[in-house]
Order: C-alpha cells, then sequence, then structure tokens
C-alpha cells in the first residue's frame, strides 16, 4: 500500500512540474510575440535596433531660432555667453563654438533619483548645417541596460562637447553615474552647462515659475501640442514592460525631442541677449539681476588687471537701469573706480 501511495506521488509531483514548465513555456512564447510586434512597431516608426533591446532614431528639426537658421558658418559665440552661463568661463579651456553644444535629456523609472532609477530614454542635440540634430537611444527591458550606456557614452565623450542640460547637474547627471557605477563602468567626464540657474536669474522674477516648459511657453513662444507630461515617464515604461503596447512609449519619446528642443531654443535666447547685452528687447528679462552678474565680472576682471572690457558693459547696463536703485548706484561706484584705474595707467 505504501509503495502505490509512494508511486502516485511521484507521478503527481512530475504532472506538476510539466504543468508550470508547460506554463512558462506558454508564458516566454507569449512575452517573445509581443517583444516582435513592439519591435515591428518600432522599426516602422524609424527606430534602429542598436544593441540588445537597445533602439535608436535620429530626428533633423528646422531650426526656428533666429541667426541660427542660417547654414551659413555660425560667428563665434560672444563673449557676454559667459557672463549669462558661468559654467562657460573657464580659462583652462577653450572657449567652445555653437557646434561644440550637446544638448541632454534623460527619461527615468523615478522621479527623485537613487540606486533604483533606471534611465530608459536619452537623447541628444546638436547644431549641424542649420538644424537641429536629435539622437534617441531607448531601453526596452533592464537586461540591455549595460549596450544603453554604451551607446550613451559614446555621445558624452566627443571631443569638445559641452553637455548642455536643465538641471542635469542636479539630475541626469548623477542618474548616469550612478547608473555606470551600479553596471560596473567608469561614469564619463565632460564639460557641462546647466541652463537652470541662468534662466532663473533673467527670468524668474517675471514668470516665476522657472520650469523649462514656462519658460518655452511665456519667453520663447513656443507651444507643445498634444505632449505628454515627463512625469507620467516612469508609469510609461512600466506599462510597457507588462503590455508591450508602445503607443504611450512613443509618445514619452517625442515629449524627450521636445525637450531637446526647448534647450536648444533657451540658449538661444541667451546667445542673443548676450550679442547685444542691455539693448535687445526682444525678450523680456530682468535687467537688475543681469546688472548684477555684470557687477560681479567686473570685480573677477579687475583682479587679473582687465579694465577697459567691464567698464563698457557697465557703462550699458547704467543706460537702462532707473536711477536711484541699488545695482545702479553699485555699478556708478564701479564705474568710477575702473576709471580711475585706466587713467592711472
Amino acid at each position: 500500500m505504501a509503495n502505490l501511495r509512494d508511486r502516485l506521488n511521484r507521478i503527481n509531483s512530475i504532472n506538476r512540474i510539466k504543468r508550470t514548465h508547460q506554463n512558462k513555456t506558454e508564458s516566454k512564447n507569449c512575452d517573445e510575440a509581443k517583444t516582435d510586434e513592439s519591435y515591428n512597431v518600432l522599426l516602422e516608426q524609424g527606430w534602429q535596433q542598436c544593441g540588445f533591446k537597445v533602439f535608436k532614431r535620429e530626428i533633423n528639426l528646422t531650426l526656428p531660432f533666429g541667426s541660427l537658421k542660417s547654414k551659413k558658418p555660425i560667428k563665434p559665440l560672444p563673449e557676454f555667453l559667459s557672463i549669462i552661463i558661468p559654467d562657460l568661463a573657464n580659462r583652462d579651456l577653450p572657449a567652445p563654438v555653437i557646434e561644440d553644444f550637446l544638448f541632454f535629456d534623460l527619461e527615468t523609472t523615478g522621479l527623485s533619483g537613487g540606486a533604483g532609477t533606471v534611465a530608459f530614454l536619452a537623447a541628444f542635440g546638436r547644431f549641424a548645417d542649420g538644424k537641429l540634430v536629435i539622437t534617441q537611444y531607448l531601453l526596452l527591458d533592464y537586461p540591455g541596460e549595460h549596450d544603453f550606456l554604451n551607446c550613451v557614452l559614446q555621445q558624452l565623450k566627443t571631443e569638445n562637447a559641452v553637455i548642455v542640460s536643465y538641471n542635469g547637474k542636479c539630475f541626469d547627471s548623477q542618474i548616469i553615474k550612478t547608473r555606470f557605477l551600479m553596471n560596473r563602468m567608469k561614469p564619463p567626464l565632460y564639460r557641462h552647462a546647466d541652463l537652470l540657474h541662468p534662466t532663473r536669474r533673467l527670468w524668474k522674477t517675471i514668470i516665476q515659475d522657472c520650469s523649462q516648459s514656462s519658460v518655452e511657453s511665456n519667453i520663447l513662444k513656443i507651444e507643445r501640442t498634444d505632449d505628454i507630461p515627463g512625469s507620467l515617464a516612469p508609469e510609461i515604461w512600466f506599462e510597457f514592460l507588462k503590455t508591450g503596447a508602445t503607443e504611450r512609449l512613443t509618445g514619452i519619446c517625442d515629449h524627450n525631442v521636445s525637450d531637446i528642443k526647448g534647450l536648444a531654443g533657451i540658449l538661444s535666447a541667451m546667445i542673443s541677449i548676450a550679442e547685444s547685452p542691455f539693448k535687445t528687447d526682444k525678450y523680456n528679462y530682468d535687467t537688475e539681476r543681469l546688472a548684477r552678474s555684470v557687477y560681479a565680472y567686473a570685480y573677477r576682471q579687475m583682479l587679473i588687471g582687465n579694465y577697459k572690457e567691464p567698464l563698457a558693459l557697465i557703462k550699458l547696463a547704467l543706460n537702462v537701469l532707473e536711477p536711484d536703485t541699488l545695482w545702479y548706484d553699485k555699478l556708478t561706484r564701479r564705474k568710477k573706480y575702473l576709471e580711475r584705474r585706466i587713467s592711472n595707467n
């Protein structure tokens, strides 16, 4: 009787193993079918596979940004730009030209960082032949992260590149650094210009909310249509992992493209202001806060014996500032000091 019971138990155990294996096989076949369908949709939309579970696409956009529309060689960047964007004021490195700027933005599985947050979408944009060329890399599942990071690395290590982001120093760069370390890869080093703080200096008192979308809408007059909020990016990627549905995933990819385009627009506005400091009225910016930056710049130049350039900028600022204001008074005193130093030399 005991032998019969043992044989029945073994038979039941074998049957359970077979059923489990069959369920796993069916589930695997279902997942593979969903993956194949997703790949086909992406391929039809212009994506190309560039690694294990990593896809890539390139988009060329016509520039709507003033003089940057031209296909002719673009003149050197105005020196005043390094006053507006202090990250560019590194004397140990060559001054960048417009083609050196590499706009960078990530979409991630979390909005607060941390070791568990993964970047699943990276976009890079650069100016070339009068166009904004955007390259995107899309990670379709966790096992492909190493290949995804290698693609990102090739972009970040571009010679002479100046990475341009919006709050990227606090978020995007930290995510990249963490993911490289988690994958036992050496994090890349690069020159980084973050536009968030320069934007706040120019426009915070005017529009209060200095989110990128707010600056685009209120300053650049760029309105996004049918845009998926970036805050939904984590939910959309996890939904894709479960269902394989690509509709909302490609929507967040389009949002990512809009972020790069907006970054290019903000930089273009800053270049326009730098070309004619305190003269241009194309962008409504805070002249007093810009004068504050000139005041600090004049002090730095005084330390190295350069008096004429800051004096010229101070005169421009005094032409537009209201008398009897704090920065008008400060700049007037600094102007007199610089004039004395020049006359003594």
